[in-house]
């Protein structure tokens, strides 16, 4: 009986830590990382903008400190580990869609290959890139919109317009 309240703490432990993102992140020792690099900083995907390293100490471990802004929110974390310790790296895809219109502030997109699948279910971005998005279709433009998914986010994080030869 001990031993199964046993594996439901450590099975609620699993999911405090982040249980569904581990799947997404990938780890890597913290000396591997690199500046531009991508880590988990607070439990936010993050793209690292500063990095330094302590000397050895008293008790054998050099730290190192980083700062990284947020892929989505541009909010700054930063954190400090042992050099030999492992940090999770989110894993980061991007994708192109064309937008077909907008319903309810939300984005209604189309896949660019063959099989053509729409998806609405990306709200339409605030700020620089939601106002992009809402002049070229002011002006009757064919958009195409990069979503950014990491972690089991996804966010519109750009747009363009589309070339001439995808335009009808």
């Amino acid at each position: 009986m001990a031993d199964e309240n046993n594996d439901d703490q450590h099975f609620e432990n699993f999911e405090a830590a982040g249980g569904d993102n581990a799947s997404k992140t990938i780890p890597t020792q913290c000396s591997a990382l690199r500046k531009g690099g991508h880590v988990v900083l607070k439990g936010r995907p993050c793209k690292i903008i500063d990095m330094s390293t302590s000397k050895t100490g008293k008790h054998g471990h050099a730290k190192v400190n980083m700062t990284g802004i947020d892929i989505f929110t541009g909010r700054k974390y930063e954190d400090m580990s042992p050099s030999t310790h492992n940090m999770e790296v989110p894993v980061i895809t991007s994708n192109d869609y064309q937008l077909l219109y907008i319903d309810d502030d939300y984005l209604v997109l189309q896949t660019l290959d063959e099989a053509a699948d729409v998806r609405e279910d990306i709200k339409v971005p605030e700020g620089d890139v939601g106002d992009e998005i809402n002049k070229f279709l002011a002006d009757s433009k064919e958009v195409i919109v990069t979503i950014r998914a990491a972690m089991g986010e996804e966010h519109a994080v750009s747009a363009k317009e589309a070339p001439r030869n995808m335009q009808s």
